[in-house]
């Protein structure tokens, strides 16, 4: 090939690449491009119009209109309403503009001109969720209320773009007050708070019209991050972030002209106050309700607390509100009347109790929790933490009764049987030694069983319990209603109450004992309903645990006990009781365990420091020295059974005896350190009688006078030092002398 042709093929290479570079370039032209991008977006928009129509707005998420739970009294007057969302909706024109303002300009500057939708910060959103990096910013108020109302919490483009098109639709069809409104009313502010409303009560005590700015701004910056911003449980970044946030929001109303610049610098951080318990729950009503929540899950294990928290439930109780009023009422009067909680450190950590039971029903007619639910959370009536003390001697007795049980020489146990009730006598026929002291180390040589019942003698019952054998008298407590515990050691010094129990235990015991030996299981819920579930309550009187003989033995003994023993301050023509005191080893708790025909209550105080969470002594409660079972509790038992009877009752004990109970008399005795011995013919006496008042008593029961005790004799015997632990007793005061001088006496640590 020449030189021509060469060049000539070279020239039509060059033409056809420069015909097919030219033919590329053709194609992706500029108006090429701009087209297709255009065609994309019609594409787009028409592809979205599609969804715009086949997305509607759906109704509210079952979140969004949680249902409260209902409690009521047992007359189906409403007692509280809660549920999972602690919410109360309020009206837009409720919350104050600079309040509206505030969260505006945290969350959303341009609401009121926007169209509902913030395409950038959804677009951002959907970004990160298809990389995995986080959830998504930049929403508006209304979209956040859609999430909120409509939809639910999940980071999903499905979700996302669902929150979109709905946040459109929803700006046309709604105004921007009522939006702004619903937005307030669904977000969550932490501590239980769902709403404005609610979350001005849990962090500043005031409803939401009363908000200042300053606090409507820290709940603005609040919302988000709830958990992390909450100033009492914040770290030290956390509070700092959550103080930048707070700024943020009230230098943006200042530019927005909500604020003005000369308020806004001189306005400091409203610091929240303390978590509290959940608004309706104040006073007694947060222990009834927990109470009643307990009780359902503990007889349905289908029932958990998350069904109890998601609302729609309907719960009766057996709390008689007359009869609930008069306990808080009794308590009132004469216990915190007469303490300086602020004053006194003494009276600061005095803590009391009561569980009320119908003892033919088991009914819980009224419970006092301790001074509010929301300021000691920790129910004093259903706590096991303290000991019973000699509220428990009495079961003691029952078990020897129900065991036919026998004294170390023979002799069967029962009402008259004498036993040497010399203080720090060692216990016979055990193999752990324990030799209790009496209360004030008061010896009284040999006694009956009753008069030891009625001067609660620690040495006594310490003998009786080795007598039947402890594993015995823990089976029959066990059977009349007490409960299991690591405490409830088989051993002597079990003899004065030294297992944990509660008032709402112990009311369950004697109740039964009042029922005649026939099992009362204390209850609290009469019904309870929701439509979603059938609920079954346990039977509240049960099987014969004890002989109706033994039940009703015991109960002649109590009667001797509030009549001339330790509880004579319950003492009065007005009703006929039976009862029993107890004070706890150093005086950390002081109980009175007492009923009528018709009612069984059980009063206690407790000494406890809440702030080093330990038991504490109520020695000098209210200046008035020990605070013994006989005191306080005596008198509030007295106090409340008063009114809760109707001014009194001629209800009479219909009593099956196996030995008549002594009221007290009893011969002049010597100290002995000898075993117990028989008693005569002639020291039996006859069965005490009760006669009602025709006239209807005062609030507070009449004391009689008490035939005079002898004076303790002088111990002889050898008085070893206690090996197993002990519990004071409870002793009536001299007759003709002021029932409170025993307070005076000092206590045995």
């Amino acid at each position: 090939m020449g030189r021509a042709e060469a060049r000539r093929a070279r020239q039509r290479g060059a033409r056809r690449a420069e015909k097919s570079g030219g033919g590329i370039r053709r194609f992706f032209t500029w108006r090429k491009l701009l087209g297709t991008f255009f065609g994309f977006c019609l594409l787009a928009m028409g592809a979205f119009y599609v969804v715009y129509l086949m997305v509607p707005v759906p109704g509210p998420n079952p979140e969004a209109e949680l249902q409260s739970n209902i409690y009521k009294y047992s007359d189906g007057t409403i007692l509280a309403r809660s549920g999972k969302v602690n919410r109360s909706m309020v009206d837009i024109d409720e919350i104050p503009k600079p309040v509206q303002d505030a969260f505006v300009a945290a969350e959303n500057k341009t609401f009121y001109e926007d169209h509902g939708v913030d395409i950038k910060g959804t677009a951002r959103g959907v970004i990160n969720t298809l990389t995995g990096r986080g959830k998504q910013g930049g929403s508006t108020i209304t979209q956040q209320y859609v999430k909120n109302y409509y939809l639910d919490q999940s980071q999903t483009v499905s979700r996302k773009l669902k929150e979109l098109v709905i946040s459109l639709k929803v700006d046309q069809r709604k105004e921007k007050p009522e939006i702004l409104e619903g937005y307030l009313n669904t977000s969550y502010f932490g501590r239980g708070a769902y709403g404005i409303q609610a979350a001005a009560q849990a962090y500043y005590g005031v409803d939401a019209d009363k908000l200042t700015v300053e606090q409507a701004a820290y709940l603005a910056a609040l919302l988000q991050a709830p958990s992390q911003y909450d100033w009492t449980s914040a770290t030290d970044t956390s509070k700092k972030l959550v103080t930048e946030r707070w700024n943020y929001v009230l230098n943006n109303m200042v530019e927005e002209n909500w604020l003005d610049a000369a308020k806004r610098s001189g306005m400091t951080f409203p610091v929240p106050q303390k978590p509290k318990g959940a608004p309706g729950m104040e006073g007694q009503t947060g222990y009834l309700v927990e109470a009643a929540n307990q009780e359902l899950m503990r007889q349905n294990e289908d029932i958990k607390e998350e069904d109890l928290k998601a609302g729609g439930w309907t719960i009766t109780l057996n709390i008689d509100k007359k009869r609930q009023k008069e306990l808080e009422e009794a308590v009132k009067q004469q216990l915190e009347d007469q303490l300086d909680r602020k004053g006194n450190k003494v009276d600061a950590t005095v803590q009391a109790g009561a569980t009320s039971v119908d003892p033919k029903t088991g009914r819980v007619v009224a419970l006092y929790g301790g001074v509010g639910a929301t300021e000691h959370w920790v129910s004093n009536a259903t706590r096991r933490d303290y000991q019973p003390a000699s509220t428990f001697k009495p079961l003691v007795f029952a078990s020897a009764l129900e065991n036919g049980s026998e004294t170390q020489d023979g002799r069967q146990i029962g009402v008259n049987t004498r036993y040497d009730g010399t203080s720090k006598r060692p216990v016979e026929g055990s193999d752990t030694p324990f030799a209790p002291e009496n209360e004030d180390d008061v010896s009284y040589g040999p006694v009956t069983v009753q008069r030891a019942m009625n001067k609660s003698i620690n040495s006594v019952f310490a003998q009786m319990i080795v007598d039947v054998g402890p594993a015995k008298v823990k089976k029959t407590a066990l059977a009349l209603g007490m409960r299991d515990g690591e405490a409830f050691v088989e051993r002597p010094a079990m003899s004065l109450g030294t297992m944990g129990a509660s008032t709402w235990d112990m009311a369950g015991v004697y109740a039964t004992l009042d029922n005649h030996g026939k099992k009362v299981t204390p209850s609290i819920v009469k019904s309870a309903e929701h439509k979603d579930r059938t609920v079954r309550l346990v039977e509240q009187s049960g099987d014969q645990v004890v002989s109706r003989e033994t039940a009703d033995t015991v109960t002649s003994v109590l009667t001797g006990v509030v009549k001339n023993g330790s509880g004579h301050e319950a003492n009065t023509s007005a009703y006929a009781a039976a009862g029993k005191t107890g004070t706890s080893e150093n005086n950390k708790a002081a109980w009175f365990a007492a009923y009528t025909p018709e009612l069984a209550t059980v009063v206690a105080l407790f000494g406890e420091d809440a702030e080093k969470g330990t038991q504490v002594t109520l020695t000098g409660t209210a200046n008035s020295g020990r605070a013994n079972g006989g005191g306080f509790p005596a008198r509030i038992w007295a106090d409340y059974t008063l009114d809760a009877l109707g001014g009194g009752s001629d209800a009479e004990f219909d009593l099956d005896v196996a030995e008549t109970a002594s009221p007290d008399p009893e011969p002049s005795q010597s100290t002995s350190s000898s075993p117990s011995t028989s008693a005569t013919p002639s020291d039996k006496p006859s069965e005490p009688s009760h006669t009602p008042s025709s006239t209807p008593p005062t609030r507070t029961p009449s004391t009689p006078t008490t035939p005079t005790s002898p004076t303790p004799p002088t111990p002889t015997s050898p008085t070893p030092t206690p090996t197993d632990g002990g519990t004071g007793g409870d002793t009536d005061p001299d007759p003709g002398t002021d029932p409170g001088s025993l307070d005076d006496k000092p206590i045995r640590q």
